[in-house]
């Protein structure tokens, strides 16, 4: 694989574009981040004679959007059972309906506005190699039909791989995300409303009703929503506290076989993937799965190749074209934050924490915002509130996260390198710089790039991502480039630059 991660999603998409806001302005409501949530939002709300302005950082739906698997399905691993056990069969109700109807919603968008978006219905499945988890899976496909879904026990999948039994769930599709929401940008425009790219925000003023952006231009709105994946405000409610990040990878794969259709996904670990996905040049099998801690993954090529690996184990491999990585907000009970941002903010409202499920947990959290912003309530608003209650099992979640937090902040202000040694082109690495930790890269071109790797979200350490070239932060996901710019929030501001790399060169030629 010497091809460098690309999306398949963003390489076969024209990217619109959008201006940067350059001037102050008033809207009914401001929506931070142009991803899944925010252009679903727009358009629900624009649809409704709501006049919204969308704030993307960089690109609408380059993001986590843009480096999905894009499944739409209310089949989220193995949840409803765990639903019930922490909660009740009342909000697992919630749940189903609520992702159930984001699928049909899904399915109406595309034949009401005529979008050729690849939609394809399809089975999903959840399968097991473990006699250990057969009583899971059984479990799961009764809680699931005693909530109206489509479900059923199977001991053998289309697709070929031995299995002990899975889950199927009747009825889900797959698509092409970009050429399904592009579109919907285009609606935004068409119903009076904005989208601004390279419009990052760095701040909500104590008004909560205004928002500041990294230009120095003022957005002030009725109501404000935070749909930035990771949450780009650090104020009461400490979400990031609560949220922790995984990256994971997928290889898109052409085979001498046929896919047999369906969509795939083990029970345990570690995870694996399957759909398919044709294109103009054929058929793609997306293979999918490696997670991990951002800034915890150790060299993360050889997440890339395990995937390869697994794909030679299962198919006859005669390319790959694309490969690309993406990263998931995880919540302490894996349901996302969807609704009021805290009790006392009835204006300001936030979607986060879609873990591995964002395509259709992000079309029904737009159909929440919209109903809680239009009607002051919604059916589903129970299940998704932020403010829900802490489970004993998610409360053990949250001292584990949080403790793994202090750990990694710890560590990487108390360690540093014994060694610079020299680079090649390329590579990254950190060093010792004025008795510091720095972060070093020689790129293609022999130019040498050398960042503090001091997160400037709230001070962990950066690490090395090789896979991606990039900066990563080990305590709550954000993510710079090697020149030090945000790739991903929720950090505002970029990593300070060392200029005098002539010397930092100097000591990269010497072993210590």
């Amino acid at each position: 694989m010497n091809n460098a991660p690309q999306s398949y999603w963003i390489d076969s998409t024209m990217s619109p574009s959008f201006p940067t806001l350059t001037e102050d302005v008033h809207v009914d409501v401001a929506i931070i981040g142009g991803g899944i949530v925010g252009i679903s939002t727009g358009y629900m709300l624009s649809k409704q004679g709501v006049n919204v302005a969308i704030l993307e950082a960089d690109r609408i739906l380059h993001a986590t959007t843009g480096h999905t698997t894009a499944k739409v399905t209310s089949q989220h691993g193995l949840i409803y059972s765990k639903i019930k056990k922490q909660f009740n069969m009342e909000m697992a109700k919630q749940y189903a309906d609520a992702n159930e109807t984001a699928i049909r919603e899904i399915a109406v968008i595309v034949q009401t506005n005529d979008i050729a978006c690849d939609f394809v219905h399809q089975d999903a499945y959840v399968y097991t190699q473990q006699t250990d988890n057969l009583e899971k899976i059984k479990e799961e496909v009764e809680i699931a039909n005693e909530l109206g879904i489509k479900a059923s026990f199977v001991e053998e999948l289309p697709i070929g791989i031995p299995i002990k039994g899975a889950v199927r769930f009747e009825n889900q599709a797959q698509f092409h995300p970009r050429k399904f929401l592009i579109p919907l940008a285009d609606k935004i425009i068409a119903n009076g409303s904005k989208i601004y790219e390279q419009t990052r925000v760095v701040r909500l003023e104590e008004d909560e009703h205004t928002l500041l952006t990294e230009q120095g231009h003022k957005v002030t709105a009725d109501k404000i929503i935070i749909a930035s994946h990771y949450p780009c405000i650090n104020k009461p409610g400490f979400y990031f506290t609560r949220i922790h990040t995984e990256r994971s990878y997928v290889v898109a794969v052409r085979t001498k076989e046929k896919y047999p259709g369906g969509m795939y996904i083990n029970a345990e670990d570690p995870t694996r993937s399957l759909r398919n996905q044709q294109t103009e040049e054929g058929e793609l099998i997306l293979v999918g799965g490696e997670n991990h801690k951002t800034g915890q993954g150790e060299d993360t090529r050889v997440h890339y190749q395990a995937l390869v690996d697994y794909a030679h184990s299962h198919f006859t491999v005669e390319d790959i074209p694309y490969r690309w990585s993406t990263q998931d907000c995880m919540t302490l009970d894996d349901l996302p934050y969807v609704g009021q941002f805290t009790a006392n903010s009835p204006h300001l409202y936030v979607a986060t924490g879609f873990g591995k499920w964002g395509m259709t947990n992000s079309v029904a959290s737009a159909m929440v915002l919209r109903d809680l912003i239009i009607d002051g309530k919604s059916p589903w608003q129970e299940v998704y509130s932020p403010a829900r209650k802490t489970s004993l099992q998610s409360m053990g979640t949250f001292i584990s996260q949080n403790a793994n937090v202090a750990k990694e902040l710890l560590a990487g202000k108390m360690t540093l390198p014994s060694s610079n040694g020299e680079l090649q082109r390329g590579e990254g690495k950190v060093i010792e710089y004025k008795g510091k930790r720095a972060g070093a890269f020689l790129d293609q071109q022999g130019k040498l790039h050398v960042v503090d790797t001091t997160c400037t979200h709230m001070g962990c350490e950066l690490q090395w991502n090789a896979a991606e070239t990039s900066w990563d932060c080990p305590c709550h996901g954000s993510r710079f480039s090697y020149t030090g710019d945000v790739v991903e929030g929720p950090a505002v501001r970029p990593l300070r630059f060392h200029d005098d790399v002539n010397t930092v060169g100097k000591l990269l030629t010497e072993q210590f």
